[in-house]
C-alpha cells in the first residue's frame, strides 16, 4: 500500500478517535440528564477505535496514535522512516477534528471553553492527582495498551478479531485513568484540545508526549521477548 493512502487513513482514524471521543466529553457528557459520565466517554472511544480499526486498519495498521507507531516500532514491526509521516498524519487529524468540534461547540449559547477534554495534572487533573501520580498511570496505561495490541496481531493471535480487544482494552483504559489526566495515552489526542483550550494545558502537554511514548517503548521491547517465536 502507497504511503499516501496510509498516512490517509491513519489522518481520517486519528479524526474520529479525537471528534468521537473528545466529542463525547465536550458534547454529550456535559448534560448530566443524558447519563453517559465516565463509562459513556470510555465506551466512545473505544469504540472510535473499534470502527476504525476494521474500516482502514487494512490500509495503514491502525495506529491513530504516536504511541502506537513507536511501539511497534520498538517491537520490530514497523520502519523507522515511516515514522513521521505517521506522527505528521495522526496529529494533523487530531487537530482538524478539534476545530471541528469546535465550531460545533461553540455554536451552544452559552458555551464555555474550559478544558475541552485535555488532560492534565496537579490542578489540571480531574481528580486533582499529582504530577508523579499522573506519569505513572499513563506509562503503566500506554504499557498495556500496547501488550494488547502487539498480542492481539502477534502471528499466533487468532485473524480477524483485533479490532475487539482493543477497543475494549481502551475502554478499560479509561474507566480506570480518567479520573487522574483525563486519560491520554495518545500524544495527538492530547495535543489537539490543549492548543484550543491554551495556557496551562499546553504547558502541561510535555508529560502527555513522554508518559505515552515511553510506556509504548516498554511494551515493545517486552514484546520482542514475549512474542520471540513470532
Amino acid at each position: 500500500m502507497d504511503m499516501t493512502r496510509r498516512v490517509g487513513a491513519e489522518f481520517f482514524g486519528t479524526f474520529w478517535l479525537t471528534f468521537g471521543g473528545c466529542g463525547s466529553a465536550v458534547l454529550a457528557a456535559a448534560f448530566p440528564q443524558l447519563g453517559i459520565g465516565f463509562v459513556g466517554v470510555a465506551l466512545a472511544f473505544g469504540l472510535t477505535v473499534l470502527t476504525m480499526a476494521y474500516a482502514v486498519g487494512h490500509i495503514s495498521g491502525g495506529h491513530f496514535n504516536p504511541a502506537v507507531t513507536i511501539g511497534l516500532w520498538a517491537a520490530g514491526r514497523f520502519k523507522t522512516g515511516d515514522i513521521v509521516p505517521y506522527w505528521l498524519a495522526q496529529v494533523v487529524g487530531a487537530i482538524a477534528a478539534a476545530a471541528v468540534l469546535y465550531v460545533i461547540a461553540s455554536g451552544k449559547p452559552d458555551f464555555v471553553l474550559g478544558g475541552f477534554a485535555s488532560n492534565g495534572y496537579g490542578a489540571l487533573s480531574p481528580g486533582k492527582y499529582s504530577l508523579m501520580a499522573c506519569l505513572l498511570m499513563e506509562v503503566l496505561m500506554t504499557f498495556f495498551f500496547l501488550t494488547i495490541i502487539l498480542g492481539c496481531t502477534s502471528k499466533r493471535a487468532a485473524v480477524g478479531f483485533a479490532g475487539i480487544p482493543i477497543g475494549l482494552g481502551l475502554t478499560l483504559i479509561h474507566l480506570v485513568s480518567i479520573p487522574v489526566t483525563n486519560t491520554s495515552v495518545n500524544p495527538a489526542r492530547s495535543t489537539a484540545p490543549a492548543l484550543f483550550a491554551g495556557g496551562e494545558y499546553v504547558s502541561q502537554l510535555w508529560l502527555f508526549w513522554l508518559a505515552p511514548l515511553v510506556g509504548a517503548l516498554i511494551a515493545g521491547a517486552v514484546a520482542r521477548w514475549l512474542h520471540e517465536e513470532d
